[in-house]
């Protein structure tokens, strides 16, 4: 018991950030990979896990060792332009994001309840806001982390469907690959929802946060925290076990998606409630409702960290007091973008365009736009101006290297299948 509540306290930004990667958004995108695709996408999930891990370890120890986020660095350090176009694309990837994830979990709020879709939107998104500006970081903190259990939702409906478990094993070890045009652009979104920039930004400052509230550091960019081994362990457990959770969970909307949508022909889902919804005369009543109070929780835990991931790198981009640690007078232009990019992504919903749409191009912009942010990455953990002793090992500097080579490759792949 002694153990479990000292792993339990342990965990925090890292695992928090794995979880807020199966957002709605993303429920969505796995969800089409099994009802499109079947079993054949599995090894994606076994995949992405060291990458990501790798990626997100060396981002949280960013945030660890300099006492500054991710933007806040590449400022000090790098050129303006890089740091402009990072934040620039980060802040319209994650406006996006935020609308498709409202709307989506807007209509799970309707399928559950039956109260409009209208209503559950406006409550959302001012709930959303609400929280985030006036709850403070401890708090804050404790319910993200609460939400995350939302997400067993999907290991427990994986179990109430009949699996075939021996194409699922093949599936997973044995990568089925396709020169195809829809096939490549599935991969380069799933990688570019697993591998996403916002998540680089949001863990880094996280870690900054955590340095607040325990009072190693005064605030963000305010001097360089004194460290131990045991903080950076701490961390990289941490990230090890959010990363896991965030593969597994994948790896689950996968195979229920593709055990019921899939083997019935149902291959068009534009929304994750669309994928509740499908589920309902296939799977029954209490796996659908099990998906759709998933979109919910998680939709909860993601939106506040896309808003708060694109209002972190603006803010340490212009200089402004940032953190949610600090009170709304201390932190307006901070606050102000959490709402702005709230607001934005409520308003998407009322345009011509379907989110998700909208959504799977933005996942596949991710994953165009990561590598030269993972390059950056990848240098500034391996300066040992920035990072002292701190820097990456020799096996964090090649897997930073093969997962940019593998997604610059199949963006370039993608973009000659497009023309």
């Amino acid at each position: 018991m002694k153990k479990i509540k000292k792993l339990l306290k342990i965990l925090g930004p890292g695992f928090i950030t794995g979880s807020s990667d199966d957002d709605p958004s993303g429920i969505a995108t796995y969800a089409q990979t099994g009802s499109i695709f079947g079993y054949t996408q599995l090894w994606t999930a076994l995949f992405s896990f060291p990458f990501m891990t790798l990626v997100q370890e060396m981002c949280g120890r960013i945030g660890v060792v300099t006492g500054n986020g991710l933007a806040g660095v590449i400022k000090a350090h790098y050129s303006k332009k890089v740091l402009y176009i990072a934040v620039g694309i980060l802040f319209f990837a994650n406006t996006i994001n935020i609308g498709a994830n409202l709307g989506a979990m807007a209509s799970a709020g309707q399928l559950l309840l039956g109260i409009p879709f209208l209503f559950w939107l406006v409550i959302l998104t001012l709930v959303t806001i609400l929280l985030e500006i006036f709850v403070s970081y401890p708090v804050y903190a404790r319910f993200l982390k609460f939400l995350t259990f939302s997400l067993f939702a999907y290991f427990i409906t994986t179990f109430v469907v009949k699996q075939d478990w021996g194409a699922i094993a093949t599936s997973t070890f044995i990568p089925t690959i396709s020169f195809q045009k829809e096939y490549l652009m599935n991969i380069v979104a799933i990688l570019g929802t697993t591998i996403s920039p916002y998540l680089f930004f949001w863990e880094a400052d996280e870690e900054v946060e955590e340095e607040i509230e325990s009072h190693k550091i005064k605030a963000m960019g305010k001097g360089i925290p004194r460290i131990s081994k045991k903080d950076i362990t701490n961390m990289r457990l941490d990230t090890v076990i959010g990363m896991l959770f965030s593969n597994l969970v994948m790896f689950f909307i996968i195979i229920t998606a593709a055990s019921t949508l899939h083997v019935n022909g149902i291959t068009h889902i534009e929304t994750a409630d669309q994928a509740a919804l499908a589920l309902k005369p296939i799977a029954g009543d209490f796996a659908s409702l099990l998906f759709a109070v998933g979109i919910l929780g998680t939709g909860f835990l993601a939106v506040p960290i896309l808003a708060g991931s694109a209002s972190y790198a603006i803010s340490e981009a212009l200089k402004w007091n940032a953190g949610l640690s600090k009170s709304f007078t201390k932190a307006r232009g901070f606050y102000a973008v959490i709402a702005l990019a709230t607001l934005l992504g409520f308003a998407i919903n009322f345009t011509s365009i379907k989110p998700f749409t909208l959504l799977y191009y933005t996942a596949i912009l991710n994953g165009i736009s990561a590598p030269p942010l993972l390059l950056l990455i990848l240098l500034i953990s391996n300066n040992k101006k920035i990072m002292k002793n701190h820097t990456n090992s020799l096996f964090s500097n090649i897997g930073g290297i093969i997962i940019i080579i593998i997604m610059t490759a199949s963006s370039i792949a993608l973009a000659s299948s497009l023309l």
